[in-house]
């Protein structure tokens, strides 16, 4: 399946276990502004749980997306740049709070998202604040993830927050063959040691 989210608009699907889904950047400047929710609605995409497992500040290709549950809901399979934005949280917009109601999701279901293409880096000043990088996202850019159980993926083509540029469009391409067998999310030893950090973060906050 193939569609084009025009800019500053939003779109959803759910996506099979097994399946890949492709973003594409159409345009210098564009933004995807990506929430994942589990098809059983009890999974949901956890920022912090999935930055701190893993040991990083950004989404790159080989990361595991995990759940507030510590399960794996997809993996970044692939990606043209090494750096795409999740400390900023969700765009400021109505766009994907208004596509979680097609869904029956209201305003307490928009969390933390993934800001394809964009990257936010720390300015090193007293404050280290968080500065955009204008050039990061470039026509063509792709990021293509693979879904660990079955999703519903949402994304909003509204600027990044800290953007001052205009919005731009971006293509979706969901591989419509399902995998028999799904392989292990990411690189088998990474999952691993992405859910004992996890694990023992949650005991020693218990």
């Amino acid at each position: 399946m193939k569609h084009e989210i025009p800019a500053a608009a939003a779109w959803s699907a759910p996506v099979r276990a097994g399946r890949t889904i492709t973003l594409t950047a159409l345009a210098d400047g564009a933004n995807a502004s990506t929430l994942i929710i589990g098809a059983d609605r009890l999974d949901r995409l956890n920022i912090p749980d999935t930055l701190k497992s893993q040991m990083s500040a950004r989404i790159r290709a080989g990361m595991v997306l995990m759940s507030d549950r510590g399960l794996a809901l997809a993996t970044v399979v692939a990606s043209g740049s090494d750096w795409h934005d999740c400390l900023i949280g969700a765009p400021p917009d109505r766009l994907l709070q208004l596509e979680l109601t097609k869904h029956g999701f209201g305003a307490a279901d928009l969390h933390g998202c993934v800001h394809f293409f964009s990257k936010v880096r720390v300015t090193d000043d007293a404050r280290a604040s968080l500065t955009f990088d204008p050039d990061q996202a470039r026509a063509g850019d792709s990021v293509t993830l693979r879904a660990e159980q079955d999703l519903l993926v949402f994304v909003s083509t509204a600027a990044h927050p800290l953007s001052s540029t205009e919005p731009a469009p971006v293509a979706v391409h969901i591989e419509t063959a399902v995998q028999t067998e799904i392989a292990e999310p990411g690189d088998p030893e990474l999952r691993a040691e992405a859910v004992r950090a996890l694990e023992l973060t949650r005991e020693l906050i218990a």
